[in-house]
């Protein structure tokens, strides 16, 4: 049993990105893992502001809902990122939760990479819908999820599902006419079987 924890930034209450999160949840806990959503238009998470703070043991200055959800995020074994494709790329809510990771992280005196500093290891996971299915649709976001997430802040890569041709934009959720509820419904439930 795992601990997942789904962070959906942005889209409709019951739009494609809604739908394709309650739809991997319902996997993930028919496979017996234990999972809690938070959704960022239901907590205000500001972006970093780069004060540094953190790095002198006091705690993030801003005070948002990402305070509150990092003994969550310490718990969790699993971090799905999940977003409607908003200009090419994850929701500026996503990215904001992102990028407050920072205060999160620990000195580190042998860094990889150049880094220098340390992140606590945790499984991760990208969710997406776009209107678009373009070959190109998703190139921004999955670099932006490699680089930021898996080089970057070191977490481990479960995989992605990028449901691409959910219709247009004119908030008539289409996801239904697809098959991609049913491949969440699989990714949920087989996150932890390989």
């Amino acid at each position: 049993m795992k601990e997942i924890m789904i962070v959906r930034g942005g889209g409709r209450p019951r739009g494609n990105t809604a739908q394709l999160v309650e739809a991997f949840s319902e996997g993930a806990r028919e496979a017996g893992h234990v999972v809690r959503i938070v959704s960022l238009q239901n907590q205000e998470v500001r972006g970093c502001l780069g004060c540094n703070a953190c790095r002198y043991g006091k705690p993030c200055v801003q005070r948002d809902g990402f305070n509150e959800m990092i003994p969550e995020i310490k718990k969790a074994d699993l971090i799905v990122f999940a977003s409607p494709l908003l200009f090419w790329t994850v929701s500026s809510q996503l990215k904001a939760f992102i990028e407050r990771f920072y205060c999160i992280a620990e000195e580190d005196r042998d860094p990889p990479c150049g880094r220098y500093e340390r992140y606590p290891v945790k499984d991760a996971a990208l969710l997406m819908t776009s209107a678009d299915d373009n070959f190109w649709t998703y190139e921004q976001a999955i670099s932006y999820y490699r680089f930021a997430i898996i080089n970057y802040i070191g977490f481990r890569d479960r995989g992605m599902l990028l449901a691409g041709g959910c219709g247009d934009t004119n908030g008539k959720p289409r996801i239904d006419r697809t098959n991609h509820l049913k491949r969440a419904f699989e990714f949920g439930k087989s996150i932890y079987c390989n």
